[in-house]
């Protein structure tokens, strides 16, 4: 890239939040798990909207490639720019004001470069709930979050993030602003545009504020850590739950024996809630608007016949804000109990609830076919069907051996999850992972809209090209 272009753009946010040192550039470049590693030539770092569509009319004056990036947090190298080494890095993170918070609408206007966790502490002091949770929170933006339509333990109850955006604002390839920071929950005017940025991952426009929902802060939760037989058995709870708690069954959350066992052996101060290991074990929340007692109540209402029935073998109920936040802990540093140990293999799949038992006898059984000694590392948020299929090498295996087969494995694994009507990416997102093997599973006629609108959109292709679906 020629040196007074380079300066074009550094002149729209000044020299301080212009990076262009190697060693300042290597967070920026460097897909935070190591599968992907781009160059760029300039990192910029706006703060105001207009600053975004300075540096897109520019970009789009020159023919400049894009790259958004928010906390860096994603795992399919969405946000990281190619090897060229010309296309330019855009991170949102000094775009993180909140511009309104509206109590009376229940609603949140905030800048996409807002920390995760920091919209729920903001929500929470005053006594409402933004329900988007992940391991992340601490360090993801929001921006990146409606970018891939994340997902998270809430799911169930709340739905993915696309159900917790009421308006965007987005600069598009452009340089153009669509302001559709609306607040409205009624609105029939012809398309939904914003659900064309809600998921695209950068590809169509740079989100740069977001009007998020808020919810009623529940007056009382319950968690319960069940072991069970068969998954089954697993989803008949799930249906027994949904029949008497409904929209209160916060979290429903299901996990083999393998990474519940791995998980109290590798991370400090984890416990198994049982008295010993099941095949499979349940984390279950339930939430009520009106006490902590009636919050129990209803789940041990909802206990009672399964565990009279023996479709629970045993159960723990928290009994303490404490005991909830460790049955959690459990489940939520089972990622990192499965990278201490040893390779891993994973998949971020959704299949239809229903089916999962079938598909899991029939992903465990090619596994195994493959890969006699592999250790299963299945878990996942049962209620919406989200399963983190995810293998770890036998013990003692050579890592480089055992991930050596794992294109091999990914294949008859999402070759299967195509056969059972399901979707090869849940709530990662597809990036630059998936790009192909979205290509091969998609259906043509869908595949060629999502082209369209590309083409559309961004017919200079310089937004974040080469993520989700490549255009000629």
């Amino acid at each position: 890239m020629q040196p007074e272009l380079i300066q074009r753009f550094i002149a729209i946010v000044g020299e301080q939040y212009a990076l262009s040192g190697k060693d300042e550039l290597t967070h920026y470049t460097h897909e935070n798990r190591g599968l992907f590693v781009g160059k760029t030539p300039l990192v910029l770092k706006p703060v105001t909207t207009q600053e975004v569509s300075q540096i897109m009319r520019l970009a789009s004056e020159t023919q400049t490639a894009i790259v958004p990036q928010g906390g860096h947090t994603g795992h399919v190298g969405g946000a990281v720019s190619d090897e060229s080494g010309s296309q330019i890095v855009v991170s949102l993170e000094r775009m993180n004001r909140i511009r309104e918070l509206d109590l009376d609408s229940n609603a949140l206007v905030c800048e996409a470069g807002c920390i995760l966790q920091n919209i729920q502490q903001l929500a929470d002091e005053n006594n409402l709930l933004f329900p988007l949770a992940l391991g992340s929170q601490g360090s993801c933006q929001i921006g990146g979050n409606i970018s891939t339509n994340a997902g998270g333990t809430g799911v169930l109850a709340y739905g993915n993030t696309r159900q917790l955006v009421m308006g965007l604002e987005v600069v598009l390839p452009s340089g153009e602003v669509w302001n559709g920071l609306r607040r409205l929950k009624k609105d029939n005017t012809g398309y939904d545009l914003k659900d064309l940025f809600i998921g695209a991952e950068g590809t169509l426009g740079i989100v740069t504020a977001a009007v998020l929902k808020l919810f009623p802060k529940p007056k009382g939760k319950a968690v319960a850590f069940c072991g069970m037989k068969r998954v089954e058995d697993a989803i008949s709870l799930l249906k027994l739950a949904n029949e008497h708690a409904g929209q209160s069954l916060t979290a429903f959350e299901f996990m083999a024996r393998t990474p519940v066992r791995l998980t109290v052996e590798k991370m400090d101060g984890v416990r198994n809630p049982l008295t010993s290991f099941h095949n499979w074990h349940v984390l279950i929340e339930i939430s009520s608007g009106i006490s902590e007692a009636d919050a129990s109540d209803m789940l041990e209402t909802i206990l009672a016949k399964p565990l009279e029935m023996g479709l629970i073998e045993d159960a723990a109920l928290a009994s303490s804000i404490s005991q909830q936040k460790d049955f959690w802990r459990l489940r939520e540093t089972m990622p990192l109990a499965q990278k201490q140990a040893g390779g891993s293999m994973k998949h971020d799949i959704s299949i239809p609830i229903h089916r999962i038992p079938e598909f899991l006898n029939a992903a465990d059984s090619v596994v195994l076919s493959q890969i006699p000694e592999a250790r299963l590392y299945t878990f996942g948020h049962l209620g919406d069907g989200n399963i983190h299929y995810n293998i770890t090498q036998p013990q003692d295996a050579d890592e480089n051996a055992f991930l050596a087969q794992q294109p091999q494995v990914n294949d008859l694994i999402h070759a299967l999850v195509v056969e059972f009507d399901g979707s090869v990416a849940a709530e990662h997102g597809v990036g630059q992972l998936k790009r192909d093997l979205i290509a091969k599973t998609k259906d043509p006629v869908e595949l060629q809209l999502m082209c369209t609108i590309k083409r559309s959109i961004d017919p200079d292709n310089i937004m974040n090209p080469g993520k989700v679906v490549i255009v000629n």
